[in-house]
């Protein structure tokens, strides 16, 4: 019996095909640049790796795409032979709080949150309506990003707006890259050799989108993301924590359109706003002025959150760093951590392996560093609801 996870982004897919039971990975096919001049397509399977350069349009033939090399390499027959497809749904709002099974009225309900997470939702829903198609006998379940964060207290989800911009719209805190903590917080458990409900850990998702999150007894207690993934740290192209009147200065002012403004914050802001480049391997290769501006924000509101985070916390056991960034960067970790104080110390040796343990032995905090792997996070929720629902066996 065979599971997958399909992880549906704007311009790409991550799918991930599982054993069921076990989580043996069997194949992970990752699509980028979707609807661009040319689309990249990497296999990994048990029987090694195989890049493909084409042209794919949009996620329809991504996804027959993705059938086609599973049945050329002898994986899967196709995907109507598919158990169980779980599927990454960024935004979930008020309306769920855990993993859960698609329905007409879940599709629906995710469709109202697109607003909120425009390129992420619109890009899930895709993946699960063309899914349904394919594999219409197959258990269909949504994990959501903001379910993790479902465990913050009133004060820190809610906003201080006037009441009733939460009583009836819902303008609250909500939260991302949930299953990515979630994973990383049960990886650092089993490294310290504690159970997750013991751990007070901070756990840094640094990418090109990243968040900040203060894990208490193993549940979310806060995280830098909002009501979009939009606030917070500074992102490859996002502008992370703004005064909100900066956005009215921009209308009133300079005379832009809500899109306008939209798009300014979303897509040329962040590094990308500060050196025009927002990948941080290429900016860390710059030597001018701006390209060191541009580090050194992104660095600077890192540290203010781990401070924030160690007042909120008290006791914190260990700081995670996973993500693109988190994993890849050296220098970047090094440039968070060092000086920071709170009897924080890097083992710089240890730092450049990108992996593991990177905290001196006179630390007074545990510092990892966690490659995240949301798909199987997904796929672990996935099951947990299948094993609460016996009657729906796969």
């Amino acid at each position: 019996m065979k599971i997958a996870v399909i992880n549906a982004g704007s311009s790409s897919i991550k799918f991930k095909l599982y054993r069921h039971h076990t989580l043996e990975l069997l194949a992970h096919i990752h699509i980028e640049k979707i609807g661009e001049d040319y689309s990249t397509v990497t296999l990994k399977s048990l029987d090694g790796e195989k890049v493909l350069d084409t042209v794919i349009r949009d996620h329809q033939e991504g996804l027959e795409q993705i059938g086609s090399l599973l049945a050329e390499e002898d994986i899967l027959e196709d995907f109507s032979s598919l158990d169980l497809l779980a599927h990454r749904v960024v935004h979930g709002g008020e309306y769920f709080r855990e993993a859960t099974f698609i329905t007409e009225d879940v599709i629906g309900k995710i469709e109202v949150l697109i607003p909120l997470a425009p390129l992420h939702n619109r890009a899930n829903l895709e993946g699960i309506r063309i899914s349904m198609q394919k594999a219409p006998k197959a258990a269909q379940i949504a994990v959501f990003d903001t379910a993790f964060h479902e465990t913050m207290p009133k004060e820190a989800y809610m906003y201080a707006l006037k009441r009733s911009m939460y009583d009836e719209h819902k303008i609250r805190r909500y939260g991302f890259h949930g299953s990515s903590h979630a994973y990383v917080l049960g990886e650092a458990a089993k490294f310290l050799g504690k159970e997750a409900n013991e751990l007070n850990v901070i756990s840094l998702h640094l990418g090109n989108g990243s968040s900040a999150c203060a894990i208490e007894k193993g549940k979310s207690i806060d995280t830098s993301m909002g009501f979009t993934p939009l606030e917070g740290l500074v992102m490859g192209t996002r502008c992370g924590d703004i005064d909100p009147a900066v956005v009215l200065y921009m209308q009133r002012v300079l005379g832009m359109s809500v899109d306008e403004v939209d798009r300014i914050l979303n897509e040329e802001s962040g590094l990308a706003g500060i050196c025009g480049i927002k990948d941080v391997r290429m900016i860390l290769a710059q030597e001018d002025e701006a390209s060191r501006l541009a580090i050194d924000m992104m660095v600077r509101r890192i540290k203010k959150y781990i401070g924030a985070y160690m007042a909120l916390l008290g006791h914190v056991d260990a700081i995670v760093f996973t993500g693109g960034i988190g994993e890849n960067s050296a220098v970047i970790r090094r440039k968070v951590l060092e000086n920071i104080g709170f009897g924080i110390v890097l083992n710089r040796e240890q730092n450049a392996y990108n992996a593991g343990s990177i905290s001196a032995s006179q630390s007074s905090i545990a510092l990892l560093v966690i490659p995240t792997d949301e798909e199987l996070e997904i796929a672990k929720e996935s099951l947990k609801l299948l094993e609460k629902n016996k009657n729906m066996t796969i």
